[in-house]
Order: C-alpha cells, then structure tokens, then sequence
C-alpha cells in the first residue's frame, strides 16, 4: 500500500492522489479534429492578448485548454467545437487574471466582459470605464458574437446568468482574501460551484449539440442533481490536483486548505476526505443516470446528449488533469501512475500564510495537532449570517436531490471531525 511521508509530523513532504481515474469507468473520447481546433485556439487567444508576459505566455500553452475541451465535447461539429474551446481558453485566462485581484479589480472585469456578452455589437463603455475597450473584453465580445450565431435562446440565456454567478463568486472570493477570512466548509462549497467556472461550460454543452431544453427540464430535481454532480466532481477533484501548486503560493481557495485549517485534518486526511467525496459523487452521479424520468421521445433526445455531455466532463476533465502542466508540470504522466506528489516549497512570505490566516472572531491561535477544538459554532455563524441565506439553501437542496448517500460517508468516516 502506498504510505505518505513526512520530514516531521506537521510538515509534510509528499502526498498521494485518490485514485479517481480508476473509479471512474465512463468511456474517454476525444474529439477527431480536437489537435487541429486547439492549435487554432491557443493562437486566438495569445494574439488577442499582447500584455501577456512571456511566463503567462508560456504557461498558455502549457494549459492544453483546447485539448481539455476535445475531450469534454467529442461529438459535436468542428466550427462548435472552436467556439467552445475559445471561451475555455479565454476562462482560464480570466480565472489567471483575477488570481490575487483586490475586490475592485474583480468588479471592473465583471463589468468589462459582460458589458461584451449584454452589448455584443458594439462596446458602450460605462461611466467608469475607459473609452478603449480593454483585451478581456475585445475577446469575450469576439468568441460571444460566433456563439449566438448559432446558439438558441435557452442557452444563450443561462450562460449570461451562470457567467454572472462566476463573478459574483470571483468577488466573494476576493472579499474573503483582501479580509485574510478562510470561509468555513459549507460556505466555501456554496462560492466554489460558481468559481469553478463549470455552471458555463455546462450550459455550452447544449451550444455544442445545437439542442435547447425547456425551463421545466433544466429544473427537474434529477436534471439539477446530475448537474451540481458533475460540478462537484470537476472542482472537488480540481482542488486535489491544484493543491500543491496553490498552497506554493499561499492561497486558501481549496477545500484541503479550509479541513486543515478549520478542521485540524493534517494533509494526507484532508486530501482522502475530498477524494472520498468525489468517489462518492461518481457513484451518485450514476445513480441518478438511472433515475432519469421520460420527458418524451423528442425531449428524451436532447437530454440524452445533454447528460452524456455531462458524462463527458466527469472522464475528460480527470485524464486531462495530467496532461495539463498546470498542476503537475512535465511529470502528469508519472503522477497519474504513482499518484505521489512531492510539495513545492512555500514562496516568500506567504509561507505561513496556513497558519496566520484567521476566521473572524475565532481564537487567534493555531489549534494543535494533539487538541483541535471545535470552531465557535454560534459566532461563526454570526460571522457569515449574511451569507447563510444563500449558502444552506443550495446545500440543503444539494442533499435533497437524490444525494443523501453522501451523509454517509460523513458520518462513517469523518463523524468526529464535525462534533468534537
């Protein structure tokens, strides 16, 4: 059996990955002209971008975001399949660009790139924004304009909403770093969902396949619990696989980071805690396959290529995963092997940013290893009040959607965690 190791008990030297790819079993495509359109793509989004640095430059090409979405969208038409692969490009160059960003900074970009999506004709500045029409927005207008060409008006629509929550989250997220506030677990999974960024790719899914499902089936109980599924796998399983490279740089963006900090877990547990709930969300996610209802020949049709398109980000997103250099470098092949990965050292300052980073009106002292006392139930929750009104009612809904199985594998494994 593999074994983590570790210089001291606290300082960790190495840990090991979930071995997600084997338990998930759905069949891997990739699309026949994927190499083609994801050459073209990259090009699209580095000459549209000329204030790339020659780091980001490199680490653009590095991405393989092109070669991501011929594996999440196989069976659609070449000229869908490069629109598609441009908003991926152009996602994660927003998701790099907002990185570290004070919360104005977050708030101008929103404005910047849906004044594009809500004005795709022609760039109206607003009262705060310069009469050039910035990079970020020149490209969203420029991939948007060959999106609605095609795309029906039901998917159309959602994108628009669901790019929205993106940055509604984004800015909750620079809130939370401009305060040094970690949010706690439920929190921090109501404003993932969004950050992640899957609630608009899921919607070009329907773009790709050239369908548009009606309102009442978007918003059937198994439709939705399919959906955040397949959300939650792709950024649980994402915090995973960007750890290492994210607590490099001291961020706190990640589900590992709040269990440790919040829940006293060291690594090893943080990182099985969250692989077990991808494990478990995998399972539910096939459960749910065979729950579909019948929403006619024609409809059943559409859903079919909608859920399979989901089915499709699940295996894609996880073998890609390694393919990428962005979260192993040049050793994906090996780590997907092996499935150990060795810590990069802390940068700068920012090195003990795990242990100073403090919840508001929680103590002040790291808890120790030997003794992790219980978060102040009733002051965090005074603490996010505002935010509880919109964090437990997805939650809630989360587990009323056909996924009460994932209770057990709290209360199995990790019952101690939540009541001691």
């Amino acid at each position: 059996m593999l074994q983590a190791s570790s210089s001291t008990r606290s300082q960790p030297t190495q840990f090991i990955l979930p071995d997600l790819v084997s338990h998930c079993t759905f069949p891997l495509t990739y699309h026949p002209d994927g190499d083609a359109v994801a050459a073209e793509s990259v090009r699209w989004l580095d000459e549209g971008c000329p204030e790339l640095s020659p780091k980001a430059r490199t680490a653009l090409y590095g991405l393989q975001a092109g070669e991501l979405t011929a594996y999440c969208y196989p069976h659609c038409s070449a000229p869908r399949l490069r629109v598609v692969s441009d908003f991926m490009n152009y996602l994660f160059h927003l998701d790099n660009i907002s990185d570290g960003m004070m919360r104005s900074g977050t708030e101008a970009l929103s404005d910047v790139v849906m004044n594009a999506l809500w004005l795709p004709d022609r760039y109206v500045p607003t009262a705060r924004q310069p009469a050039a029409e910035a990079s970020a927005g020149t490209m969203a207008r420029d991939y948007w304009t060959r999106c609605i060409r095609d795309a029906k008006p039901g998917p159309q629509a959602r994108f628009k909403e669901t790019l929205e929550l993106f940055f509604e989250a984004v800015h909750q997220q620079a809130m939370d770093r401009d305060a040094g506030i970690i949010p706690d677990l439920e929190s921090y999974i109501s404003v993932r969902r969004d950050t992640s960024g899957c609630k608009p790719v899921f919607d070009l899914i329907e773009y790709a396949m050239d369908i548009d499902l009606p309102d009442f089936v978007v918003e059937h109980p198994v439709i939705k619990a399919l959906n955040q599924g397949a959300n939650d796998l792709v950024t649980w399983s994402n915090d995973i696989f960007s750890y290492n490279v994210e607590q490099s740089r001291g961020d706190t963006h990640n589900m590992i980071a709040i269990l440790m900090n919040l829940r006293g877990l060291d690594l090893q547990s943080a990182v099985d805690f969250v692989g077990d709930l991808c494990k478990q969300t995998i399972d539910v996610f096939v459960e749910n396959q065979r729950s579909l209802p019948s929403f006619g020949p024609e409809l059943d049709r559409d859903v079919a290529m909608y859920v399979q398109g989901l089915q499709d980000w699940l295996v894609g997103s996880l073998h890609w995963s390694f393919m990428t250099k962005r979260y192993f470098g040049d050793a994906g092949a090996d780590v997907k092997q092996h499935r150990i990965v060795k810590l990069l050292p802390r940068r700068g300052d920012r090195a003990q940013v795990h242990a100073q980073v403090q919840v508001p009106e929680v103590a002040a002292a790291a808890p120790s290893r030997d003794s992790v006392p219980a978060p102040p139930r009733k002051k965090a929750q005074k603490t996010f009040a505002f935010h509880s009104l919109f964090t437990y009612i997805p939650i809630l809904a989360f587990f009323m959607l056909g996924v009460p199985s994932l209770l057990h594998v709290f209360s199995r494994r990790y019952a101690g965690i939540f009541t001691r």
